[in-house]
C-alpha cells in the first residue's frame, strides 16, 4: 500500500501545489505533485419544450497555452465556496454564468476530474429550465475575468457534436450523454 511520508505546500495561490514524497509497497520513495483547488459543480441547464441547452464558452488559459485558439463548449461550472453544497454551487453557477435560475437538479455523478495530478471532485447535475426561468444576462461576475459567453444550442446540435467526438470538455460531454440516456427523444 502507497503511504505519504512528507507533504510541502510548495504553491498556495489560486492554485495549491502540494509535493509529495510517497514510498510503494517495498518502501521506495517517489515525488508526485498534487494540484488543488477545491471541489467543483457543474450542471447542463436544458429546455425540454425547446430542445436546447444552455452552454457558455470561455476562453481558457491552458487551451491558449497548448496553442489552442478556440473556446470549449462547456456546461457551466464552478468551484464550490466553502461551506457551499454542489447542488447550491450548480445553482449559483448557472445563474452567473447564464443568467438561468434552476430549480431541481438531477445528479449524474461526482468524478475525480484527472485523478493523477489534480485533487478536485466534479459534482455534475442536469437540470430542466423554461423561457421564463431566463432571468438575467449571464456571463459570470466581472471580479473574475472570465470572459464567459453564453449561449442556447440546440440539443440535436450537442448531440450531433458529442457523436463525432467534437466536445472537447470532458465534463460536458458526460451530461450530454447522460442526458442523451435519459431523454433521447430530446435528442
Amino acid at each position: 500500500m502507497t503511504r505519504i511520508l512528507r507533504a510541502e505546500r510548495v504553491r498556495d495561490g489560486y492554485a495549491k501545489v502540494t509535493l509529495l514524497t510517497l514510498a510503494d509497497d517495498q518502501g521506495r520513495e517517489h515525488q508526485r505533485e498534487v494540484i488543488s483547488f477545491g471541489h467543483a459543480a457543474c450542471v447542463l441547464p436544458y429546455d425540454p419544450a425547446r430542445k436546447v441547452a444552455m452552454i457558455v464558452r470561455v476562453p481558457r488559459a491552458p487551451l491558449l497555452l497548448a496553442g489552442v485558439a478556440a473556446t470549449l463548449i462547456e456546461a457551466p461550472a464552478g468551484m464550490i465556496d466553502a461551506g457551499e453544497s454542489p447542488e447550491a454551487a450548480a445553482r449559483r453557477e448557472a445563474m452567473e454564468e447564464t443568467g438561468v435560475r434552476l430549480g431541481d437538479l438531477e445528479p449524474v455523478a461526482s468524478c475525480w476530474s484527472s485523478p493523477g495530478v489534480v485533487a478536485e471532485l466534479s459534482h455534475l447535475f442536469l437540470a430542466s429550465y423554461g423561457q421564463s426561468d431566463r432571468v438575467a444576462v449571464g456571463g459570470g461576475l466581472e471580479a473574475e475575468h472570465e470572459g464567459v459567453r453564453p449561449a442556447e444550442i440546440s440539443l440535436e446540435e450537442l448531440g450531433r457534436l458529442q457523436a463525432e467526438g467534437s466536445l472537447g470538455d470532458m465534463k460536458t460531454l458526460l451530461l450530454v450523454q447522460a442526458l442523451r440516456l435519459k431523454r433521447p427523444n430530446l435528442f
